[in-house]
């Protein structure tokens, strides 16, 4: 895809998939397939291997090489591949590299991991990066509320690739500002706090939101985007409400559960197993039952 095509990929619902484990274990390779496959037969076309919900972090460098060539032998040609990559410089340029060769189309660089990070020195890291791949998208993925818009202007000033931002921090205001004085036409805005913020940041700039749920429900996910699209924010507020109780049991404890919900609400459906790999922890029964209550209503 060109860099527009690209961009205009991002205004969607940009679906996370899980990681699904085998009994011994490791990636269940044949559960990953059906998973995406099912979230492409439901017409996302937009997806993130080796996001947060991917547990990305538990993931050792051949797994997630893994999950991205998986990935790209189930996409159909229309599909639009943002690889996860991250961690320490080398490692990031590798995967992203590794995610070209593999035919992605984009990278989702996941927040540097440093105790001290400058603006100008995420400038010099995330444009490593993207002079790394300069065949790819590249998208910044931003949970640091300190880090103001200069400094994301400056990065696209630097990089034509750098394409949109991923936008996690849970404040519009901020994220109004922020996009505005990075350049909100500039960039693609996604929202990286899924469909409970999707309706606030998008009434101020983003035209995407990424989602965990869309694994469980993407018709429920779709259905929130089609009601954003249209400027419909009562219907789109119904979606919220619906899926309100989940995504809070995910965001409990400082998002402890992310993954363990979204894993145990596939469990129920007979989709894939509810492990997940420490620090993550499976929920304890009375969340168990909860998930399955919540979900059972749904349209699947």
């Amino acid at each position: 895809m060109a860099f527009a095509e690209q961009s205009a990929a991002l205004a969607d619902v940009v679906a996370i998939p899980v990681t699904p484990y085998d009994a011994d274990g490791g990636v269940a390779r044949g559960t990953y397939r059906a998973l995406l496959r099912r979230l492409l037969d439901h017409g996302v076309r937009t997806v993130t291997p080796n996001g947060n919900t991917g547990e990305f972090y538990a993931l050792d460098p051949a797994e997630r090489r893994l999950v991205v060539e998986l990935t790209m032998a189930e996409a159909d040609p229309g599909t639009q591949v943002v690889a996860g990559v991250g961690l320490d410089l080398p490692t990031a340029v590798a995967a992203a590299r590794h995610a070209r060769d593999a035919g992605a189309g984009a990278v989702m660089v996941h927040q540097p991991v440093h105790p001290y990070v400058s603006p100008e020195g995420w400038v010099d890291y995330h444009r490593a990066i993207a002079d790394s791949v300069p065949e790819l998208g590249v998208v910044p993925y931003v949970r640091d509320a300190a880090l103001e818009g200069g400094p994301i202007g400056r990065l696209g000033e630097l990089c034509p690739n750098v394409i949109g931002v991923k936008y996690a921090v849970p404040d519009p205001a901020r994220f109004a500002a922020v996009a505005r004085d990075a350049g909100l036409d500039r960039f693609t805005w996604v929202t990286g706090l899924a469909e409970l913020y999707a309706p606030a940041h998008w009434a101020v700039g983003a035209t995407g939101f990424t989602s965990g749920l869309v694994n469980v429900a993407p018709r429920v996910s779709l259905e929130m985007l089609r009601a954003l699209r249209d400027g419909d924010f009562a219907a789109a507020m119904k979606v919220w409400e619906q899926v309100r109780e989940f995504e809070d049991l995910r965001a409990e404890g400082r998002s402890a559960n992310n993954v363990s919900v979204v894993k145990e609400a596939l469990a129920a459906q007979g989709r894939c197993r509810r492990d997940v790999r420490p620090p993550s922890h499976p929920l304890p029964e009375d969340r168990r039952a909860r998930v399955a209550t919540l979900v059972a209503g749904w349209d699947l």
